[in-house]
């Protein structure tokens, strides 16, 4: 059995820091149930003097030291039990290596799963033990490298055609909004001066009154027979 980059369509199958597997299925049919199986990963320098007896949580296998200090590391130990083979159908059965991000400086979790810390390559094998005993074993997967974070000075400055396009958009955008914005604050201001304007009073015009003397029309006496 050759370990295999997984074939999942969820995605993602190569990150940075991490990848992802396929599950050991039917690898290790001749192996006791209570046998533990456990993910090695290695860079290649170190498949050819690798020896199963050095057991996993032991400083030459602790993820913290790789891959300076330690050339490979033992993670993702589980039982037999949990490889049923056949694989039940429609199942998803992967392995991410490298998603434990909470015990990567944690020198007290040797068998962390933690994100590798370079594009490798990196190769794997999963061994199964029995106590301390290695009882089987697959081969060695083929490199796996990972994805590669393109710094920031390789990013073009203007980006693409289309980002150009883009950026040509959002400033005519820009100088019509502070065209139309300021026109409203004209047309406000003309507002508020013409209504101030038209609630003042002017001073009203002097009233002259002519002044007329009453003609007091007083009783005749009757006129004389």
């Amino acid at each position: 059995y050759v370990p295999t980059l997984a074939t999942s369509p969820l995605g993602g199958l190569k990150t940075t820091s991490t990848f992802v597997l396929e599950q050991p299925r039917c690898a290790f049919t001749k192996v006791q149930s209570d046998a533990v199986i456990w993910l090695v990963v290695a860079i290649p320098e170190a498949v050819a003097n690798f020896s199963n007896s050095v057991g996993p949580g032991t400083p030459e296998r602790a993820f913290q030291g790789f891959p300076t200090s330690t050339h490979a590391y033992m993670t993702l130990n589980t039982t037999l039990r949990n490889y049923p083979c056949p694989k039940p159908p429609g199942e998803i059965t992967v392995l991410r290596v490298g998603s434990e991000t909470s015990c990567a400086t944690d020198e007290t979790r040797p068998t962390c799963n933690g994100p590798l810390l370079g594009p490798g390559p990196y190769r794997v094998k999963f061994l199964a033990l029995n106590g301390s005993k290695p009882v089987a074993e697959t081969a060695w997967s083929k490199p796996i490298t990972l994805k590669t974070a393109l710094p920031s000075s390789s990013i073009p400055a203007t980006g693409s055609g289309r980002s150009t396009g883009m950026i040509a958009l959002t400033s005519i955008l820009s100088i019509l909004f502070a065209v139309l914005l300021a026109g409203l604050v004209a047309m406000l201001f003309f507002w508020g001066s013409h209504a101030r304007g038209s609630s003042t009073f002017s001073k009203p015009e002097a009233v002259t009154v002519r002044r007329y003397n009453t003609h007091h029309v007083y009783d005749q006496p009757a006129a004389r027979l």
